[in-house]
């Protein structure tokens, strides 16, 4: 190829990358779809893009340090102290459910495609692992009941690495098998792979920790060291035993994220942007070398695998799971229902497949085109259908109603208790740590971190939430969140208070009335305002006028000394408070609003505690 023709290549797969992940982003919906459909377009389909002549011999080694990033990434979200949170469903479906449907795959892969034992069992635990970053965007558009999503977002979570490391195992005893060697030399080949992988990763991730644990780096390198040191360590293990340093570096993440006293999150935060980069490319790359040929030739056996997928291996992983649990049939049929397969399958089948056919294994360039078709039959499968089925059996969440609370804050806090007093759903979102920490004290439910961040996309969720609240002194801050959630949170349903700068500001040096949030009080409030009148002794309260204490005698009782935040109507419907007022409180009304507390009010009966509300 041609200089021109490689920068054409390289700078078309950029391009690419970026309109899937937009289209992904701006239909709410997994962006491997979009990424997978393109490389087939441009490789396979248009002849566009060849990656085997555009990267030569680079071609294999880019595909293995990325598959190792992607895994270290993972294993960085693999916290131990939440595995006695997840409930014991969750439990069951990435130990005991995760061996089920590894052995279902497993037989129908040898009987149906004829695949050889070692290739079936390593198809099997491919495709036995789902993934935040399809389980999530299918969340928000199906939003089923909070138990059902709780399941399957820690099933997402927590099965990710988990099943990367089985099959990084699998793989390792196959390659010590398959090399013609006796069983003793196998199972030997075998223990060095896992134990040079498990000591070095160890022995890595510990070291790693206690440099960051002492600060002998300073914290612009924190990112560039890292990335160094997992690419290290992965070479340096493949050199010592062969094929132990996928293994190294999942270790190496899991004992990061589970160190006492390191602080990964500057870390993951960068390792997620780059997996970003990194699998939107590879993606590409991958199904521009899908053997679509090959995969027809297979015919009918295909889209059996496919059913017995879909319509055995995950019915009889729910039935065993979630035995003897509270969950009823209809929550049973729709978790039976959703297990999209994602980014560890496809990453971490390449290399595999390119690893087995350096070893003359005849059917291993099907085992890439075979996961593809999984996730794609999968995905669109249970995106197309898990909304229509979950109405159907009346397991989806009555319209959101709750709050996304951006902040944590006093002000937030305040704001918080008082709508959880009402009884709505509340979660607050903060980077500070004293502000999380005094927001669980006060039984506020919470996310630590960004909630624009890459992290938050996967992770923070938004069933039952249908309003925003962007509550932090910094302008920036709330229009970003006001921003980054529109396509979630209606614009009649984002709200925010100005912050001290926004007044001094002219119009351009300010954020404009379409990225921020509707001003929240019926009287022109501002975040310092707010926060100052706290400090000196007022208080959010809730009060519900009656026949005897209406509307009237409420403005009259409290004059311009009460700012009103919200209302809840006898209806259970919340309406905010905006400037003008919108609505006119009733009988059986609870207002939430600001009042200074310099007079003793008449009327103390009707007036209620939040938390006690």
């Amino acid at each position: 190829m041609s200089e021109t023709q490689i920068l054409l290549s390289i700078g078309g797969i950029g391009m690419l990358a970026l309109a899937s992940q937009w289209l992904a982003w701006r239909l709410r919906l997994p962006a491997i779809l979009f990424l997978l459909f393109g490389g087939i377009l441009a490789g396979p389909l248009l002849g566009l893009l060849d990656p085997q002549e555009l990267f030569g011999p680079l071609l294999f080694p880019f595909i293995s340090l990325a598959v190792a990033l992607i895994l270290f990434e993972g294993s960085l979200t693999l916290h131990l102290s939440e595995w006695r949170e997840i409930g014991k469903v969750v439990h069951r479906l990435v130990t005991l459910g995760a061996l089920l449907t590894w052995a279902v795959i497993s037989l129908a892969s040898h009987y149906l495609l004829g695949f050889s034992w070692d290739l079936a069992l390593l198809f099997g635990t491919l495709t036995l692992v789902t993934g935040p970053t399809v389980i999530a965007p299918m969340l928000r558009v199906v939003r089923p009941t909070s138990a059902v999503a709780n399941i399957l977002r820690w099933e997402g979570i927590v099965i990710d690495p988990i099943g990367a490391l089985l099959a990084v195992v699998t793989f390792a005893f196959i390659v010590s098998h398959g090399d013609g060697n006796a069983w003793g030399e196998s199972l030997t080949t075998f223990a060095s792979v896992i134990v040079t992988g498990s000591l070095l990763g160890a022995g890595a991730g510990w070291a790693f920790g206690i440099v960051l644990r002492r600060r002998w780096l300073p914290e612009y390198l924190h990112n560039f060291a890292s990335l160094a040191a997992v690419l290290g360590i992965f070479i340096t293990a493949n050199l010592l035993v062969h094929e132990s340093g996928l293994l190294a570096v999942t270790v190496m993440g899991m004992w990061l994220a589970n160190m006492r006293g390191v602080d990964i999150r500057p870390i993951l935060h960068f390792k997620e942007n780059l997996s970003v980069l990194l699998i939107s490319g590879l993606f590409i790359i991958l199904a521009a070398r899908l053997d679509v040929q090959a995969l027809l030739a297979l015919g009918p056996a295909t889209l059996a695998l496919l059913a017995v997928i879909q319509f055995v291996a995950r019915p009889l992983n729910i039935a065993l799971c979630t035995l003897g649990s509270s969950l009823g049939w209809r929550e049973r049929a729709l978790l039976a229902w959703i297990a999209p397969r994602g980014i560890v399958a496809a990453a971490v089948s390449a290399i595999f497949a390119l690893r087995l056919e350096q070893q003359g294994n005849e059917q291993a360039h099907l085992l890439v085109p075979l996961t593809f078709l999984v996730i794609i039959g999968t995905v669109v499968l249970q995106s197309a259908t898990a909304r229509p089925l979950a109405r159907l059996l009346k397991v989806t969440e009555p319209s959101p109603s709750g709050f996304l609370i951006v902040g944590a804050n006093p002000v937030a806090r305040a704001v918080g208790k008082a709508i959880q007093g009402l009884g709505s759903q509340v979660l607050l979102t903060d980077s500070s740590w004293e502000n999380i920490r005094a927001a669980r004290m006060a039984g506020l439910p919470t996310y630590f971190g960004n909630p624009t961040s890459q992290h938050a996309e996967a992770h923070l969720d938004l069933v039952g939430l249908g309003h925003l609240l962007a509550l932090t002194p910094s302008a920036e801050l709330n229009a970003l969140a006001c921003m980054h959630f529109r396509h979630d949170f209606p614009g009649n349903r984002r709200f925010t208070l100005p912050t001290g700068t926004d007044g001094k500001r002219s119009d351009k040096h300010r954020s404009s009335d379409e990225v921020r949030g509707l001003p929240l009080g019926d009287h022109a409030l501002s975040y310092p305002q707010f926060a100052s009148r706290l400090a000196r002794g007022d208080e959010v309260r809730c009060t519900t006028l009656t026949q005897a204490f209406d509307w009237n005698a409420y403005t009259t009782l409290h004059g311009k000394r009460a700012t009103v935040l919200l209302a809840r109507a006898p209806n259970g419907w919340l309406h905010l408070a905006t400037q003008p007022l919108s609505f006119i409180p009733g009988t059986g009304w609870t207002l939430v609003a600001l009042i200074e507390t310099e007079e003793t009010p008449p009327y103390k009966a009707v007036e209620e505690d939040p938390a006690a509300t």
